[in-house]
């Protein structure tokens, strides 16, 4: 390496730097772009909510599928739906909390996507307190300061 400490040298180091730190951002925010694509490419859709079923509480599951042959899973379980590429299943709220871990707060839809030829999975948020424990309460009380 040379000990050149002219001016013309210092600045056309200083270019050359710069032009290697432009070209690591570019490519770190195109890596990072992608990344955050990806999820949103794979993403089914699926929405959970509390319906009437008879005399009990149910879990309505819905979401998209390319393949209306394509299998849904619910927390690793094969489910029976209805629909064709846009579906739905509707789960007793005791078979959800047989198949959950006490106070989840989402189930996993796994469905096949033919494009990447793998399954994928679909975290659903689980409706406030589904899974949790209520206590019984003898009183509560407000104060207002």
């Amino acid at each position: 390496m040379s000990n050149d400490t002219s001016p013309q040298t210092f600045f056309a180091m200083r270019r050359s730097a710069l032009r290697a730190i432009r070209k690591a951002l570019a490519g770190g925010l195109t890596a990072v772009a992608v990344l955050h694509a990806v999820p949103a490419l794979a993403d089914s859709g699926a929405e959970a909510k509390l319906v009437r079923c008879g005399a009990q509480s149910c879990l309505q599951v819905t979401g998209h599928r390319d393949d209306a042959s394509a299998p849904v899973r619910i927390n690793g379980h094969l489910v029976a739906v209805q629909g064709q590429r846009n579906w739905r299943a509707n789960l007793s709220v005791g078979t959800i909390k047989e198949w959950s871990a006490p106070f989840d707060r989402h189930i996993v839809v796994t469905s096949y996507d033919a494009a990447a030829q793998r399954d994928t999975d679909d975290k659903v948020r689980l409706p406030i307190g589904l899974l949790g424990h209520v206590p019984d309460l003898a009183s509560l009380v407000i104060t207002l300061d």
